[in-house]
C-alpha cells in the first residue's frame, strides 16, 4: 500500500473528510469512553442529543451561540492567514490581550455610565489589543524572517502572566476583599456585553461574528485582497509574478487575526465571563484552529464548525455532570477531531494506491 499524489485536490474528498473525521471522532471517543467505564452510547447522545433535543435544549440551546462566537470570530481570522500560508497560533495570547486591553479602558472610566462613548472605546481597545500583539511575530517575521508559528505561539505564555499579573495587581478589585479578579463587567452598564434577547445566547460578540463571516465570505470570494489571499497560500511564485506584496500579507493576515481574537477576548470578559481573572482563558484560541480547518477555511464552513465545536463544549460540560466523565476525557475527545480531520486531509492531495511499485 502506498500514497499517489493526484494531479489535483480531490473536491470530493476535500468536503467529505469533515464528515468522515466526525463519524471517527465518534468512534474512537465512544470506545474512550467505554474503556473510562462509560455507556459509549449514551456519552455521545449526552454529548451530541441532549444539548439540541434533551430535556434541557432550550438553556443548552441559548448556550450554543455563547460559546460558538469567540471560536467562530477567531477562526474566521485564523483561516485568512491559513489560506495565505501565514500561520498564526498564538491566537489564544491575542485573546487573552484583548480582553486585558478592553477591560483595561472600561475599568478606567469606572463609575461613570456613559455607555454610548464607553462601549465602543472599550471595543476599539480590545481589537487594538489583539492586533498589536499579533503585529509582534507579524514584525519579526517580515523584518528578520523569524517562525511566526513559534513567536505567536511562545507570546500566549507571556501573555498568561500578564493576565495573572493584572488579575492579582493593576486591575484587582480594590473592593474583592484581596482576592484575585477585576469588578465584574457584566455589572458595570458601561461595558455590560449582555443577552441582545433574553434565553437565545444572542450578544454582541455573537453578532460581531457574523458580521465577520460575511465580511470574510465577501472578501474571498468578491475582492482583489481575497484573490491575493489565495494566490499567496495555492501559488506563492505566481503570487510574487502577480505583484502580491508578501510583507504587506503578512502583516494585514496576521492584523486581522490579532484583532478579531482581540475582540472576542472584549466581548468574552464583559459578558459570559464578566472579569478578568487569572483563569480567565480557556482556550479558545487553540481550540479555533480546529474550527478553521474543520470548516475547510470556508467562511460559511468555519460558521457551520463552530456551532458543532460549541456542542462538544456543552455537551462535554453536560457528560461531565451527568456521566461523570472527566474533563481531560472531553478535551481528548476534541483533540480527536483534528486529528482525524488531518489523517483523512491526506486523500484530499493523495490516494492509495495497492501493489507493486512497477504494477501499473
Amino acid at each position: 500500500m502506498r500514497l499517489e499524489k493526484r494531479p489535483t485536490p480531490s473536491k470530493v474528498w476535500s468536503w467529505a473528510t469533515p464528515v468522515l473525521a466526525v463519524l471517527a471522532t465518534m468512534v474512537a471517543g465512544g470506545l474512550l469512553f467505554g474503556a473510562l467505564g462509560t455507556d459509549p452510547v449514551l456519552a455521545i447522545r449526552t454529548i451530541f442529543w441532549e444539548p439540541l433535543f434533551g430535556e434541557f435544549a432550550f438553556y443548552y440551546r441559548g448556550q450554543l451561540l455563547v460559546k460558538a462566537g469567540p471560536l467562530i470570530l477567531i477562526a474566521i481570522g485564523l483561516s485568512l492567514g491559513f489560506r495565505a500560508g501565514i500561520w498564526n497560533i498564538g491566537a489564544e495570547g491575542q485573546y487573552i490581550m484583548g480582553a486585558i486591553c478592553g477591560a483595561a479602558v472600561g475599568l478606567a472610566f469606572y463609575p461613570l455610565e456613559i455607555r454610548w462613548l464607553i462601549f465602543p472605546l472599550i471595543v476599539i481597545s480590545g481589537a487594538l489589543g489583539g492586533f498589536l500583539w499579533a503585529m509582534i511575530p507579524g514584525i519579526l517575521r517580515t523584518r528578520f524572517n523569524t517562525n511566526e508559528i513559534l513567536v505567536s505561539l511562545l507570546l500566549v505564555y507571556v501573555a498568561e502572566q500578564i493576565l495573572a499579573w493584572m488579575a492579582l495587581g493593576p486591575l484587582r478589585n480594590p473592593e474583592g476583599a484581596g482576592f484575585p479578579g477585576s469588578r465584574n463587567l457584566a455589572q458595570y452598564s458601561a461595558t455590560s456585553n449582555q443577552e441582545l434577547i433574553a434565553g437565545w445566547g444572542l450578544h454582541w460578540g455573537v453578532v460581531a461574528a457574523l458580521i465577520a463571516v460575511i465580511f470574510a465570505y465577501i472578501l474571498l470570494s468578491r475582492h482583489i485582497l481575497g484573490l491575493n489571499i489565495r494566490l499567496a497560500g495555492e501559488a506563492p511564485r505566481a503570487a510574487r509574478f502577480a505583484g502580491v506584496n508578501p510583507e504587506r500579507l503578512v502583516l494585514l493576515c496576521l492584523g486581522i487575526s490579532g484583532a478579531l481574537a482581540g475582540l472576542a477576548g472584549l466581548f468574552e470578559v464583559t459578558g459570559p465571563s464578566a472579569q478578568i481573572g487569572i483563569d480567565f482563558n480557556v482556550g479558545y484560541g487553540f481550540t479555533a484552529i480546529i474550527v478553521a480547518f474543520l470548516g475547510r477555511l470556508h467562511p460559511i464552513g468555519v460558521l457551520m464548525a463552530g456551532l458543532l465545536m460549541a456542542l462538544t463544549y456543552i455537551g462535554g460540560e453536560a457528560a461531565q455532570a451527568s456521566l461523570g466523565l472527566p474533563a481531560a476525557a472531553i478535551q481528548a475527545f476534541q483533540g480527536m477531531l483534528l486529528f482525524f480531520l488531518l489523517a483523512f486531509d491526506v486523500l484530499t492531495n493523495f490516494r492509495v494506491k495497492f501493489g507493486a511499485l512497477g504494477a501499473a
